[in-house]
């Protein structure tokens, strides 16, 4: 499950870059999206690095 803790960070880092661009542009609904995304991979990405351990 190593993989899927990667690919869950790197979605996550992803999120905060699209939800910063997007109040940058001030636009709602890309916040309201990026904001969504970013808690649910984030809690996501935190959970399976407590539960499986960070990858080495």
């Amino acid at each position: 499950m190593n993989g899927l803790t990667i690919i869950l960070a790197l979605v996550t880092i992803l999120a905060v870059i699209g939800t910063l661009s997007s109040f940058k542009g001030k636009n709602i609904m890309g916040i309201a999206f990026g904001l969504a995304t970013l808690g649910v991979f984030g809690w996501f990405t935190i959970m399976t690095i407590v539960y499986d351990g960070y990858p080495v």
